[in-house]
Protein backbone atom coordinates (compact mmCIF):
# COMPACT_ATOMS: atom_id res chain seq x y z
CA UNK A 1 0.00 0.00 0.00
CA UNK A 2 1.33 3.40 -0.99
CA UNK A 3 1.56 6.29 1.04
CA UNK A 4 -0.94 8.49 -0.87
CA UNK A 5 -3.74 5.83 -0.85
CA UNK A 6 -3.32 4.80 3.07
CA UNK A 7 -3.45 9.05 4.13
CA UNK A 8 -6.32 9.24 2.11
CA UNK A 9 -7.74 6.16 4.00
CA UNK A 10 -7.10 7.24 7.22
CA UNK A 11 -8.66 10.24 6.53
CA UNK A 12 -12.23 8.78 5.71
CA UNK A 13 -11.88 6.60 8.57
CA UNK A 14 -11.18 9.67 10.83
CA UNK A 15 -14.58 11.07 10.99
CA UNK A 16 -16.39 7.51 11.37
CA UNK A 17 -13.34 7.40 14.90
CA UNK A 18 -14.69 10.46 16.46
CA UNK A 19 -18.24 9.85 16.33
CA UNK A 20 -18.61 6.07 17.21
CA UNK A 21 -18.35 5.02 20.90
CA UNK A 22 -15.63 3.04 22.75
CA UNK A 23 -15.99 0.07 21.74
CA UNK A 24 -16.62 0.58 18.23
CA UNK A 25 -13.48 2.78 18.20
CA UNK A 26 -11.31 -0.73 19.06
CA UNK A 27 -13.22 -1.92 16.45
CA UNK A 28 -12.43 0.35 13.87
CA UNK A 29 -8.71 0.45 15.09
CA UNK A 30 -8.42 -3.51 14.56
CA UNK A 31 -9.89 -2.93 10.90
CA UNK A 32 -6.85 0.14 10.20
CA UNK A 33 -4.15 -1.89 12.05
CA UNK A 34 -4.80 -5.27 9.26
CA UNK A 35 -5.44 -2.94 6.16
CA UNK A 36 -2.41 -0.61 6.91
CA UNK A 37 -0.08 -2.73 8.48
CA UNK A 38 0.64 -0.35 11.42
CA UNK A 39 1.27 -0.37 15.17
CA UNK A 40 -2.14 0.02 16.90
CA UNK A 41 -0.40 3.24 18.82
CA UNK A 42 0.72 4.89 16.08
CA UNK A 43 -2.49 3.80 14.38
CA UNK A 44 -4.23 5.39 17.15
CA UNK A 45 -2.57 8.68 17.23
CA UNK A 46 -2.25 8.64 13.64
CA UNK A 47 -6.42 8.68 13.19
CA UNK A 48 -6.62 11.91 16.04
CA UNK A 49 -3.72 13.75 14.82
CA UNK A 50 -5.72 15.69 12.14
CA UNK A 51 -8.68 16.28 14.68
CA UNK A 52 -7.20 19.35 16.01
CA UNK A 53 -6.38 22.09 13.67
CA UNK A 54 -2.59 22.78 13.79
CA UNK A 55 -3.28 26.49 14.17
CA UNK A 56 -5.23 26.72 17.08
CA UNK A 57 -3.72 27.35 20.13
CA UNK A 58 -4.82 24.41 23.29
CA UNK A 59 -5.54 26.21 26.02
CA UNK A 60 -3.44 25.20 29.04
CA UNK A 61 -5.40 23.12 31.81
CA UNK A 62 -4.86 24.98 35.31
CA UNK A 63 -5.76 23.60 38.37
CA UNK A 64 -7.75 25.12 41.05
CA UNK A 65 -5.51 27.08 43.42
CA UNK A 66 -5.65 24.66 46.28
CA UNK A 67 -3.32 26.80 49.18
CA UNK A 68 -4.50 30.30 49.56
CA UNK A 69 -1.68 33.38 49.62
CA UNK A 70 -2.29 33.73 53.22
CA UNK A 71 -0.97 30.03 54.10
CA UNK A 72 1.89 30.33 51.59
CA UNK A 73 2.74 33.33 53.44
CA UNK A 74 2.52 31.97 57.07
CA UNK A 75 4.33 28.94 55.16
CA UNK A 76 8.04 31.46 54.53
CA UNK A 77 7.12 33.40 57.23
CA UNK A 78 7.91 30.34 59.54
CA UNK A 79 10.67 29.12 57.08
CA UNK A 80 12.21 31.94 57.38
CA UNK A 81 11.62 32.40 61.47
CA UNK A 82 13.13 28.58 61.59
CA UNK A 83 16.28 29.09 59.81
CA UNK A 84 15.61 28.17 56.38
CA UNK A 85 15.14 24.34 56.86
CA UNK A 86 14.53 21.74 54.83
CA UNK A 87 11.15 21.17 53.48
CA UNK A 88 10.69 17.97 55.47
CA UNK A 89 11.75 19.23 58.54
CA UNK A 90 9.90 22.69 58.05
CA UNK A 91 7.06 20.05 57.44
CA UNK A 92 7.95 18.94 61.23
CA UNK A 93 8.24 22.41 62.50
CA UNK A 94 4.74 23.36 61.59
CA UNK A 95 3.12 20.70 63.36
CA UNK A 96 5.70 21.53 66.81
CA UNK A 97 5.02 25.07 66.56
CA UNK A 98 0.91 24.69 65.78
CA UNK A 99 0.45 26.59 69.57
CA UNK A 100 2.51 29.87 68.39
CA UNK A 101 1.46 29.72 64.79
CA UNK A 102 -2.05 29.96 65.94
CA UNK A 103 -1.13 32.58 68.99
CA UNK A 104 0.97 34.91 66.15
CA UNK A 105 -0.71 34.33 62.60
CA UNK A 106 -4.67 33.81 63.30
CA UNK A 107 -5.61 31.11 60.60
CA UNK A 108 -9.14 30.36 60.02
CA UNK A 109 -9.98 26.86 60.25
CA UNK A 110 -9.91 25.65 57.04
CA UNK A 111 -6.60 27.82 56.39
CA UNK A 112 -5.30 25.64 59.39
CA UNK A 113 -6.35 22.88 57.98
CA UNK A 114 -4.72 23.53 54.66
CA UNK A 115 -1.42 24.47 56.48
CA UNK A 116 -1.03 21.29 58.40
CA UNK A 117 -1.84 19.15 54.96
CA UNK A 118 0.86 20.96 52.83
CA UNK A 119 2.92 18.37 51.59
CA UNK A 120 6.86 19.05 51.29
CA UNK A 121 6.90 19.06 47.55
CA UNK A 122 4.24 21.94 47.80
CA UNK A 123 6.57 24.13 50.25
CA UNK A 124 9.64 23.70 47.93
CA UNK A 125 7.80 25.05 44.95
CA UNK A 126 6.18 28.00 46.88
CA UNK A 127 9.80 28.51 48.34
CA UNK A 128 11.82 28.55 45.09
CA UNK A 129 12.61 31.84 44.38
CA UNK A 130 13.29 32.45 47.97
CA UNK A 131 15.62 30.08 48.52
CA UNK A 132 17.57 31.22 45.71
CA UNK A 133 17.96 34.33 47.12
CA UNK A 134 19.73 32.56 50.38
CA UNK A 135 22.08 30.70 48.84
CA UNK A 136 25.48 30.61 50.65
CA UNK A 137 28.97 29.02 50.63
CA UNK A 138 31.33 27.61 53.16
CA UNK A 139 34.97 26.54 54.13
CA UNK A 140 37.00 25.81 56.89
CA UNK A 141 40.58 26.15 58.41
CA UNK A 142 42.08 23.60 60.78
CA UNK A 143 45.13 21.87 60.65
CA UNK A 144 46.04 18.68 62.12
CA UNK A 145 48.41 18.22 64.92
CA UNK A 146 51.19 15.32 65.72
CA UNK A 147 51.25 14.96 69.67
CA UNK A 148 50.55 11.77 71.40
CA UNK A 149 48.88 9.87 68.16
CA UNK A 150 49.81 6.57 69.01
CA UNK A 151 48.06 6.55 72.28
CA UNK A 152 45.07 7.67 71.04
CA UNK A 153 43.09 4.60 68.92
CA UNK A 154 41.50 5.36 65.23
CA UNK A 155 38.04 4.92 64.73
CA UNK A 156 37.05 4.44 61.25
CA UNK A 157 34.02 2.30 61.10
CA UNK A 158 30.28 3.62 61.76
CA UNK A 159 29.34 4.05 65.40
CA UNK A 160 26.48 2.11 65.53
CA UNK A 161 25.42 3.19 69.20
CA UNK A 162 21.70 3.22 70.74
CA UNK A 163 22.37 4.93 73.75
CA UNK A 164 23.48 8.91 73.80
CA UNK A 165 26.79 10.37 75.18
CA UNK A 166 28.84 9.30 72.19
CA UNK A 167 30.02 12.77 71.13
CA UNK A 168 31.45 14.34 67.97
CA UNK A 169 33.82 17.48 68.63
CA UNK A 170 35.46 19.20 65.55
CA UNK A 171 36.63 23.17 66.00
CA UNK A 172 35.84 26.13 63.14
CA UNK A 173 38.13 28.90 62.54
CA UNK A 174 36.91 32.56 62.05
CA UNK A 175 39.72 34.09 61.06
CA UNK A 176 38.26 35.41 57.63
CA UNK A 177 41.27 35.86 54.88
CA UNK A 178 44.31 36.02 57.29
CA UNK A 179 45.19 33.60 60.00
CA UNK A 180 48.04 35.34 61.52
CA UNK A 181 47.75 36.26 65.28
CA UNK A 182 44.91 35.01 67.44
CA UNK A 183 41.45 34.88 66.45
CA UNK A 184 38.36 33.34 67.62
CA UNK A 185 37.50 29.36 67.23
CA UNK A 186 34.04 27.77 67.72
CA UNK A 187 34.45 24.69 69.45
CA UNK A 188 31.18 22.06 68.47
CA UNK A 189 30.39 19.06 70.22
CA UNK A 190 27.50 16.83 68.65
CA UNK A 191 25.28 13.83 70.43
CA UNK A 192 25.26 10.92 67.29
CA UNK A 193 22.26 9.26 68.57
CA UNK A 194 19.98 12.84 69.66
CA UNK A 195 21.85 15.18 67.80
CA UNK A 196 21.96 17.54 70.57
CA UNK A 197 25.15 20.10 69.99
CA UNK A 198 26.71 22.37 72.28
CA UNK A 199 29.31 25.01 71.15
CA UNK A 200 31.38 27.23 72.96
CA UNK A 201 33.64 30.05 71.47
CA UNK A 202 37.12 30.52 72.50
CA UNK A 203 40.08 32.72 71.59
CA UNK A 204 42.68 30.87 70.34
CA UNK A 205 42.99 26.73 70.32
CA UNK A 206 45.05 26.70 73.21
CA UNK A 207 45.09 23.41 75.29
CA UNK A 208 43.32 25.05 78.64
CA UNK A 209 40.21 26.99 76.86
CA UNK A 210 40.04 23.78 75.08
CA UNK A 211 39.61 21.77 78.51
CA UNK A 212 37.64 24.63 79.56
CA UNK A 213 34.98 24.65 76.98
CA UNK A 214 34.94 20.97 76.75
CA UNK A 215 34.02 20.67 80.91
CA UNK A 216 31.13 23.81 80.83
CA UNK A 217 29.70 21.82 77.92
CA UNK A 218 29.62 18.73 79.67
CA UNK A 219 27.26 20.25 82.28
CA UNK A 220 24.92 21.61 79.63
CA UNK A 221 24.52 18.28 78.36
CA UNK A 222 21.23 16.14 79.85
CA UNK A 223 23.32 12.99 79.29
CA UNK A 224 26.83 11.33 80.64
CA UNK A 225 29.44 11.85 78.32
CA UNK A 226 30.36 8.10 77.74
CA UNK A 227 32.87 8.83 74.08
CA UNK A 228 34.32 11.23 72.60
CA UNK A 229 35.69 11.68 68.82
CA UNK A 230 37.74 14.24 67.63
CA UNK A 231 40.05 15.05 64.23
CA UNK A 232 43.93 15.08 64.37
CA UNK A 233 44.30 18.57 65.67
CA UNK A 234 46.65 19.55 68.29
CA UNK A 235 43.97 21.43 70.20
CA UNK A 236 42.78 17.79 70.63
CA UNK A 237 45.59 15.95 70.25
CA UNK A 238 47.47 16.36 73.56
CA UNK A 239 48.53 15.50 77.04
CA UNK A 240 45.59 17.69 78.92
CA UNK A 241 42.71 16.59 76.60
CA UNK A 242 43.89 11.85 76.76
CA UNK A 243 44.22 12.95 80.70
CA UNK A 244 40.81 14.87 81.44
CA UNK A 245 38.64 11.93 79.03
CA UNK A 246 40.39 9.12 81.03
CA UNK A 247 39.59 10.59 84.35
CA UNK A 248 35.99 11.02 83.86
CA UNK A 249 36.24 7.18 82.07
CA UNK A 250 35.74 8.78 78.63
CA UNK A 251 36.34 6.63 75.78
CA UNK A 252 38.39 8.83 72.88
CA UNK A 253 39.27 8.21 69.72
CA UNK A 254 40.26 10.36 66.71
CA UNK A 255 39.59 10.08 62.76
CA UNK A 256 41.42 9.66 60.28
CA UNK A 257 43.51 12.41 58.92
CA UNK A 258 42.28 14.28 55.79
CA UNK A 259 39.04 12.02 55.96
CA UNK A 260 36.02 14.23 57.23
CA UNK A 261 33.51 11.78 55.95
CA UNK A 262 34.84 10.10 59.59
CA UNK A 263 32.98 12.99 61.53
CA UNK A 264 30.10 13.47 59.52
CA UNK A 265 27.86 14.48 62.07
CA UNK A 266 30.01 17.39 63.54
CA UNK A 267 30.94 18.44 59.92
CA UNK A 268 26.82 18.83 59.04
CA UNK A 269 26.62 20.67 62.60
CA UNK A 270 29.64 22.76 61.75
CA UNK A 271 27.38 24.43 59.02
CA UNK A 272 24.12 24.82 60.73
CA UNK A 273 25.16 25.89 64.05
CA UNK A 274 28.51 27.90 63.47
CA UNK A 275 29.58 28.98 59.90
CA UNK A 276 25.56 29.30 59.05
CA UNK A 277 25.37 31.98 61.15
CA UNK A 278 28.61 33.63 61.57
CA UNK A 279 29.48 33.39 58.02
CA UNK A 280 33.69 33.52 56.92
CA UNK A 281 34.53 36.91 58.76
CA UNK A 282 37.49 37.09 61.22
CA UNK A 283 36.72 37.68 64.90
CA UNK A 284 39.44 38.74 67.16
CA UNK A 285 38.37 40.82 70.07
CA UNK A 286 37.55 39.80 73.80
CA UNK A 287 33.98 42.06 72.91
CA UNK A 288 33.30 39.43 70.10
CA UNK A 289 34.02 36.81 72.29
CA UNK A 290 31.46 37.89 74.89
CA UNK A 291 28.63 38.11 72.47
CA UNK A 292 29.00 35.05 70.43
CA UNK A 293 29.44 32.91 73.98
CA UNK A 294 26.25 34.75 75.14
CA UNK A 295 24.34 33.62 71.91
CA UNK A 296 25.82 30.05 72.15
CA UNK A 297 25.00 29.47 75.84
CA UNK A 298 21.70 30.82 75.54
CA UNK A 299 18.82 31.59 72.87
CA UNK A 300 21.20 29.37 70.00
CA UNK A 301 21.37 26.57 72.25
CA UNK A 302 17.48 26.24 73.07
CA UNK A 303 16.59 27.39 69.71
CA UNK A 304 18.01 24.71 67.73
CA UNK A 305 17.75 21.63 70.28
CA UNK A 306 14.54 22.02 71.31
CA UNK A 307 12.60 23.79 68.42
CA UNK A 308 14.70 22.47 65.31
CA UNK A 309 13.90 18.93 64.55
CA UNK A 310 16.63 17.13 62.42
CA UNK A 311 16.53 14.09 60.01
CA UNK A 312 19.00 10.90 60.31
CA UNK A 313 20.02 8.45 57.57
CA UNK A 314 18.46 4.95 57.88
CA UNK A 315 19.82 3.14 54.64
CA UNK A 316 20.27 4.22 50.79
CA UNK A 317 18.90 2.18 48.40
CA UNK A 318 20.49 1.63 45.13
CA UNK A 319 17.98 1.50 41.88
CA UNK A 320 20.33 1.12 38.14
CA UNK A 321 22.50 4.26 38.46
CA UNK A 322 21.08 6.34 41.70
CA UNK A 323 20.90 5.99 44.88
CA UNK A 324 18.11 6.74 47.07
CA UNK A 325 18.68 7.74 50.29
CA UNK A 326 15.84 6.63 53.06
CA UNK A 327 15.32 8.92 56.34
CA UNK A 328 13.60 8.79 59.56
CA UNK A 329 11.37 10.58 60.93
CA UNK A 330 12.03 14.50 61.74
CA UNK A 331 12.69 14.82 65.52
CA UNK A 332 14.02 17.44 67.70
CA UNK A 333 17.17 16.19 69.89
CA UNK A 334 14.82 16.68 72.78
CA UNK A 335 11.72 14.52 71.45
CA UNK A 336 14.80 11.99 70.64
CA UNK A 337 15.64 11.92 74.48
CA UNK A 338 12.14 11.31 75.23
CA UNK A 339 11.67 8.77 73.43
CA UNK A 340 15.43 6.99 74.90
CA UNK A 341 14.87 8.23 78.95
CA UNK A 342 13.28 4.76 79.86
CA UNK A 343 15.87 2.64 78.32
CA UNK A 344 19.05 4.71 78.54
CA UNK A 345 20.46 4.98 82.21
CA UNK A 346 22.45 7.59 80.75
CA UNK A 347 19.97 10.26 80.72
CA UNK A 348 19.07 12.53 83.48
CA UNK A 349 15.34 12.58 83.58
CA UNK A 350 14.95 15.67 86.00
CA UNK A 351 17.15 17.44 83.16
CA UNK A 352 14.54 15.83 80.56
CA UNK A 353 11.27 17.15 82.37
CA UNK A 354 12.97 20.73 82.98
CA UNK A 355 13.41 21.32 79.32
CA UNK A 356 10.28 20.41 78.48
CA UNK A 357 8.60 22.77 80.98
CA UNK A 358 10.89 24.88 79.68
CA UNK A 359 9.50 24.54 75.59
CA UNK A 360 6.45 24.85 76.79
CA UNK A 361 7.11 28.30 77.99
CA UNK A 362 9.38 29.70 75.30
CA UNK A 363 7.82 31.22 72.35
CA UNK A 364 10.27 29.91 69.05
CA UNK A 365 9.54 33.28 67.47
CA UNK A 366 10.49 35.18 70.05
CA UNK A 367 14.06 33.35 70.08
CA UNK A 368 14.26 34.02 66.44
CA UNK A 369 14.32 37.68 66.83
CA UNK A 370 16.43 37.88 69.57
CA UNK A 371 18.76 35.34 67.67
CA UNK A 372 18.55 37.35 64.92
CA UNK A 373 19.29 41.02 66.72
CA UNK A 374 22.58 39.05 68.34
CA UNK A 375 23.65 38.22 65.39
CA UNK A 376 23.55 41.62 63.90
CA UNK A 377 25.67 42.95 66.93
CA UNK A 378 28.23 40.28 66.43
CA UNK A 379 28.48 40.54 62.43
CA UNK A 380 29.43 44.50 63.38
CA UNK A 381 32.01 43.61 65.10
CA UNK A 382 34.05 41.19 61.97
CA UNK A 383 36.49 42.66 60.37
CA UNK A 384 35.94 42.86 56.77
CA UNK A 385 38.50 44.84 54.89
CA UNK A 386 42.06 43.99 54.37
CA UNK A 387 43.40 46.80 55.72
CA UNK A 388 41.84 45.45 59.26
CA UNK A 389 43.62 42.58 59.38
CA UNK A 390 46.67 42.33 61.41
CA UNK A 391 49.90 43.06 59.28
CA UNK A 392 52.68 40.01 59.26
CA UNK A 393 55.77 41.30 60.84
CA UNK A 394 59.56 39.98 59.88
CA UNK A 395 60.96 38.59 62.84
CA UNK A 396 65.03 39.25 60.72
CA UNK A 397 63.84 42.84 59.58
CA UNK A 398 67.06 44.88 59.55
CA UNK A 399 69.19 41.68 58.99
CA UNK A 400 70.92 41.41 55.69
CA UNK A 401 70.49 38.86 53.27
CA UNK A 402 73.68 37.12 54.04
CA UNK A 403 73.08 37.54 58.07
CA UNK A 404 69.56 35.88 57.29
CA UNK A 405 71.27 32.94 55.08
CA UNK A 406 73.39 31.83 58.35
CA UNK A 407 70.23 32.41 60.51
CA UNK A 408 68.66 30.11 58.30
CA UNK A 409 71.22 27.42 58.15
CA UNK A 410 72.03 27.58 61.57
CA UNK A 411 67.66 27.59 62.71
CA UNK A 412 67.79 24.42 60.42
CA UNK A 413 69.60 22.02 63.16
CA UNK A 414 67.76 20.97 66.01
CA UNK A 415 67.37 21.95 69.41
CA UNK A 416 69.70 25.42 68.41
CA UNK A 417 68.17 28.84 68.91
CA UNK A 418 69.74 32.21 68.10
CA UNK A 419 69.24 35.42 69.06
CA UNK A 420 69.14 38.59 67.28
CA UNK A 421 69.36 42.24 67.71
CA UNK A 422 69.13 43.65 64.42
CA UNK A 423 69.33 47.09 65.50
CA UNK A 424 70.49 49.05 68.63
CA UNK A 425 68.09 49.15 71.07
CA UNK A 426 65.92 46.69 69.32
CA UNK A 427 64.16 44.17 71.17
CA UNK A 428 65.90 40.77 70.68
CA UNK A 429 64.21 38.22 67.99
CA UNK A 430 64.01 34.69 68.80
CA UNK A 431 64.48 32.41 65.78
CA UNK A 432 63.53 28.95 66.33
CA UNK A 433 63.71 25.63 64.56
CA UNK A 434 60.63 25.32 62.69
Amino acid sequence: MNRVFRMSYIKSVRERYLQVPKPEKSRILNELQKICRLNRHYAAWKIRQGHYERDAVKKKRRKARLYSPRVLEVVQKVWQAAGYPWSVRLKEILRLWKPWIDQRFRLSREEDQRLQRISPRTMDRALREAKIKNRRRIYGRTKPGTLLRHQIPIRTEFRDVRDPGWLESDLVSHSGPCAAGEFIYSLNLTDIVSGWTETRAMMGKFERNVLDGLEEMRRGFPFDLRGLDADNGSEFINDKVLKYCRQRDIEFTRSRPNKKDDNAHIEQKNWTHVRKLLGWDRYDTSEALRTINDLYANELRLYMNLYQPSVKLLKVVRRGSRLRRVYDRPQTPLDRLITLVKNSPTIHPDKIEALVALRSQLDPFVLSVVIETKLTKIWALARHRPEQLPKKSDPLEGVSSVEKQVLRAIAAVQGIRVYVRPKKNAPIVEVRHG
